[in-house]
Order: structure tokens, then sequence, then C-alpha cells
């Protein structure tokens, strides 16, 4: 596993973490946050971080205190996952409920991470609201993710022994679109390394000059 990048203990404890609900259009989201306690008009875009379909957000419980040193950070659970409410059959939208949101926090611009089946999540919200949608982070996307119509600079990392296929011609990326194969991750990044996936991610992030 690539060496851990390390966040000093100072930026960790200048983080809050809390829970919430906010409404959406299935009822209520379960969220996460994590915020500077600085606050301020210096916070980087705030970021939305979208867990898989096996999971919930308390799967982002350790990176989240270490991406939020420098911008605020949600984590919701997706509806009919967690403790969120579900979408009635038929009327599944993620995607949607995450734009209601960004709404409800009055945010105009938002950053993206999709972790596996959030990936698709993450990317339907960024081609339907590239208004709202700045930059993407996908993580362990599904194979079958179509991506390519993504405008946004757009950060792809494949873990895993057989998960290099995004950077080897066989699929396409978005033409904006940086990525980076990590064999020795597994499914559990976010627990067992969550601070240099957010030294990685803020990097991106962060980074004024593309993709």
């Amino acid at each position: 596993m690539p060496k851990t990048l390390k966040r000093t203990d100072a930026a960790a404890s200048s983080v809050r973490t809390r829970r919430a609900y906010f409404d959406c259009r299935f009822g209520q989201l379960h969220v996460r946050t994590a915020f500077p306690t600085t606050g301020g008009f210096d916070e980087q875009v705030t970021l939305f971080c979208l867990h898989g379909s096996a999971g919930a957000s308390r799967v982002f419980a350790r990176f989240l205190p270490l991406i939020a040193d420098q911008r605020s950070v949600y984590a919701p659970d997706l509806p009919g996952s967690g403790e969120s409410d579900p979408a009635e059959a038929g009327r599944e939208d993620p995607a949607g409920a995450i734009a209601d949101l960004a709404q409800d926090l009055r945010l105009r611009q938002i950053d993206v991470l999709g972790f596996e089946n959030g990936a698709s999540v993450a990317v339907a919200l960024a081609i339907a609201r590239p208004d709202l949608v700045r930059r993407v982070v996908l993580v362990a996307a599904p194979p079958t993710l179509d991506w390519v119509s993504l405008r946004q600079p757009t950060f792809v990392l494949s873990i895993g022994a057989n998960d290099g296929a995004q950077g080897d011609g066989r699929r396409r990326l978005p033409a904006n679109a940086r990525h980076e194969h990590v064999p020795e991750y597994t499914a559990d990044l976010f627990v067992a390394a969550p601070q240099t996936l957010a030294r990685q991610f803020a990097d991106f992030l962060n980074d004024e000059s593309g993709a």
C-alpha cells in the first residue's frame, strides 16, 4: 500500500463533526457532516460524499474529519439506505435527492465524490446539473458506468488487482479526467487509508489549473 501521507493532529482537531436530517423529495436524508471550526469565506468548495449501495455514510466516518480541514463536507445516507427515508418504488432518483440537499443548504456549487455505486449517482448529478457540480471524484466505480459525457474535471481512482481497465484504453475516460490505479487498495480503503485519500483528493479539488 502506498505510504500514508500524514495530516497533522492540529488539522483534525480543528474540524467539527455532527449528524443531522435534511428534507428531500422522498422525506428526510440522514447526513453526516464535518466542517472547519474556523468557517468563513476562506473555505474551499463544499464536498458531498456518496456511498455505495451496500453501505451507508458511516463508510466515510474516518475520512470526513481529515478532508474537512479546509471545506465543509456532507455524507448523506442515500434514499433507502442507513437512516434515510426510502423512495417510492419506481420513483428512485438519488441524484435528485442530493440536488435537493444542496438547495436546502443554499449551495451554488459543490464537488462530488462517489464510491462504488455512489459513483453512478455522482455522474448522474454532474450530468444533470453541470451548473451545480464543479469537480467529480470517482472511486472504485462500477465497470458498466458510462462517464464519458462528464465535462467537469474528474479524478478516477480504480482499486484492486483486476480493476485497472479505466487506464488502459479499454474504457474511455471523460475528456477532462485524471486516472490513478492503486492495486493495493481494497474495498475498505476509506477505513484503511483515510489520510492518504484525504491528501490525494484535496490536492485534486484544490488544483485550479485543470484536471
